[in-house]
């Protein structure tokens, strides 16, 4: 089973920045989608930024303009680029991956997710 590890989270004040890092565990493992997900205490989980295998990129609107998604698709490492960091950014931040290409829009249409990584930010 392919596992994805995260890296990048941690505590940041207001008005900084954070870069998510995940990779696969799998060298030969070839996604489509990948992305990440966030899940505040008591809220559902919902779609930060998704990039398919080629250019095709998607942001909730909450995160446009301040976060970035990248890939690095010899390496199956996808990224995120956090800045202007807000209050309401702090979550646990899940990388995720599906087999499809066109990168799909919620959760439970990826089939592979890394365990999760704080982030915290104090206003």
């Amino acid at each position: 089973q392919v596992q994805l590890v995260e890296s990048g989270g941690g505590s940041v004040q207001a008005g900084g920045s954070l870069r998510l890092s995940c990779a696969a565990s799998d060298r030969t493992f070839r996604p489509g989608a990948m992305g990440w997900f966030r899940q505040a205490p008591g809220k559902e989980r919902g779609l930060v930024a998704v990039m398919g295998s080629g250019s095709s990129t998607y942001y909730t609107n909450s995160v446009k303009d301040r976060f970035t998604i990248s890939r690095d698709n010899a390496n199956n490492t996808v990224y995120l680029q956090m800045n202007s960091l807000k209050a309401e950014d702090t979550a646990v931040y899940y990388c995720a991956a599906a087999k499809r290409v066109v990168p799909p829009l919620r959760w439970d249409e990826y089939e592979y997710w890394g365990q999760g990584t704080q982030v915290t930010v104090s206003a």
